[in-house]
């Protein structure tokens, strides 16, 4: 028993009898009010749930169906929720029928080429900048990031510009001054199961935008977000950006055969970052087509205004021309699968 579907006109006071009975069991109810039907998603272990305690709930005044969902991610299923969800962000929806596109540099270095890269993107189209503040690197000698005084450099140009922030979070004792400052907070790849960190995630008010692990495969990724819903945020976005696979000749396999896959199987949205699938900015152009292709919601793209000088990952950056040239590039491959960028 993980979903149960209420009445057409099942009333206040029932859907809280049926809420206390499943509390009463040691479980959590988290309840979707739709235009037509309530529905009551259980949280907990369902398995102790005895056939008989099934039937006493399934024969409750305001109840309709009681359905099992056989995959381990309940709330993220399409079993949950049949239909997309959108999540507006500062006016822009990702989600919706729009294409969203995030771009910026890999780290925030300074405040003034973080706002003259923000001009540039902004100018080509872009709805949100990127850019890490606290970063995770391979070697503890690379740069880390700028702290709270990069949080702020983004904040200056969500002032100025009007960009929604996407910046990462790698510490949970962290989460206040990032929530501060940001709009959607990331959870990178290499912290896909930290599960302290998701569940930290699960209990802030922002969306998270959840990084697929290096060699994360679908189900364990769907389940790293039903750690994040279980704590009551469900705006979560996926974010496809390669995997480990025994392949050198790019950083990492980009999985765009994930897109498809997702959307039969969740609700929540899936953004594609080639930057990070890639690893080599002249291969970044036509992997942004084909994941738009595949149906994606929206596009991670670092740009900076000078690679070779950037302090990470400058490889794999786009030139605010190149960047500008592919945003219209892309507008009739969206239009092509009833799209918009």
């Amino acid at each position: 028993m993980d979903i149960i579907v209420l009445n057409p006109g099942a009333t206040e006071k029932e859907l809280r009898h049926i809420v206390k009975k499943l509390e009463s069991r040691g479980l959590k109810a988290n309840i979707s009010k739709g235009t037509e039907r309530t529905i009551i998603g259980v949280i907990g272990d369902t398995s102790k749930i005895t056939e008989e305690e099934e039937n006493a709930i399934r024969v409750m005044h305001g109840v309709e169906d009681v359905m099992r969902i056989l995959k381990p991610y309940k709330l993220a299923s399409r079993d949950f929720k049949a239909k997309d969800t959108a999540i507006n962000v500062g006016g822009q929806i990702i989600g919706g029928k729009k294409i969203q596109v995030i771009a910026g540099p890999c780290a925030v270095e300074n405040k003034t080429i973080l706002m003259n890269i923000a001009e540039k993107v902004k100018d080509a189209g872009a709805s949100f900048i990127r850019g890490g503040a606290f970063k995770p690197r391979t070697s503890p000698y690379s740069f880390q990031g700028l702290g709270e005084e990069g949080l702020k450099y983004l904040a200056d140009v969500r002032k100025k510009w009007g960009l929604p922030v996407v910046t990462e979070l790698m510490d949970p004792r962290d989460m206040e001054v990032i929530a501060k400052y940001a709009d959607i907070i990331q959870i990178g790849a290499r912290n896909m199961q930290n599960f302290r960190l998701l569940l930290e995630a699960g209990t802030s008010k922002k969306p998270i935008l959840l990084k697929r692990g290096l060699s994360a495969t679908i189900k364990e990724w769907l389940m790293a977000a039903e750690y994040i819903m279980s704590k009551g945020n469900h705006n979560v976005i996926l974010c496809e950006r390669g995997i480990r696979t025994f392949e050198t000749a790019t950083r990492n396999t980009l999985d765009l055969s994930a897109v498809p896959v997702l959307k039969k199987l969740t609700h929540l949205p899936i953004v594609v970052d080639p930057s990070h699938g890639v690893g080599r900015w002249d291969l970044v152009a036509p992997m942004a087509k084909a994941a738009v292709a595949a149906g994606a919601d929206g596009l991670m793209i670092e740009v900076h205004t000078n690679p070779e000088e950037a302090l990470s990952d400058g490889e794999q950056s786009l030139r605010p021309g190149d960047f500008k040239k592919l945003m219209k590039e892309l507008k009739p491959i969206a239009a092509a699968v009833g799209r918009e960028i």
